[in-house]
């Protein structure tokens, strides 16, 4: 989750080296523009930390990807597999979608890394013509910058209007009967919220564990959700 941050810093860092090559040059417009994107990318950078729990010095000053040192203590024990796995088939899969009345779709950066979001639009399509109410939820810092998930769906012609950000969706979890996250994992991680050792301990998180039916697509069983 800290490699938003890291990126929007270096979107600043470029802005503040362009208004010093402006200085240099006497050249106006490259100050201003470079002043613009500077500080445009501190401020981004400054509300994504709030948004994800975490400090902004420590994630700046060499803390990236990682939490508090009393938080790293706990780490191995938070990665530890929790629960069983039930794996579930294309077909369950599709039969449960074909039954349900409503469902929730999370993408995440392996849904970008698959190219899989025309095709998830066709489902999507198909579902709403059956009669299903599909709608996606799309946390804050998704994929590799925030607005990278909502890109890729209009990319694929999601109707805009069922894309909704986490504060909007998270509550509406327990009404919703298939919750499907695609290539996404410590944004709907419980840890968060009942780990306290939890690297990701306190960044709010969208709370899929609560619709009647989860469905979480991994091409692993590494460390995640």
């Amino acid at each position: 989750a800290d490699m938003p941050v890291v990126v929007s810093m270096l979107n600043s860092y470029s802005g503040w080296a362009a208004a010093a090559t402006g200085f240099m040059l006497g050249n106006d417009l490259l100050i201003v523009t470079g002043a613009l994107v500077g500080s445009s990318g501190a401020i981004l950078s400054y509300i994504m930390c709030q948004a994800m729990n975490r400090n902004f010095i420590s994630v700046i000053a060499g803390g990236f990807g990682s939490g508090t040192p009393a938080k790293k203590s706990g780490a191995s024990a938070a990665a530890e597999p929790q629960g069983e796995v039930a794996p579930v088939s294309a077909a369950e899969t599709a039969e449960m979608l074909r039954e349900a009345k409503s469902a929730i779709i999370v993408p995440g950066y392996g849904m970008a890394v698959a190219q899989a979001q025309h095709t998830v639009n066709e489902i999507t399509r198909t579902l709403r013509e059956q009669g299903v109410a599909v709608r996606f939820a799309i946390h804050p810092v998704a994929g590799r910058m925030p607005g990278h998930m909502n890109v890729l769906l209009a990319e694929a012609k999601v109707p805009y209007d069922i894309v909704m950000e986490m504060d909007e969706i998270n509550e509406d979890f327990p009404e919703t009967d298939v919750a499907i996250v695609i290539g996404a994992n410590d944004i709907v991680n419980p840890a968060a919220q009942d780990d306290p050792d939890s690297p990701i301990a306190g960044m709010p998180v969208l709370e899929v564990w609560k619709a009647k039916t989860s469905i979480v697509m991994k091409r692993s069983m590494a460390s995640g959700y």
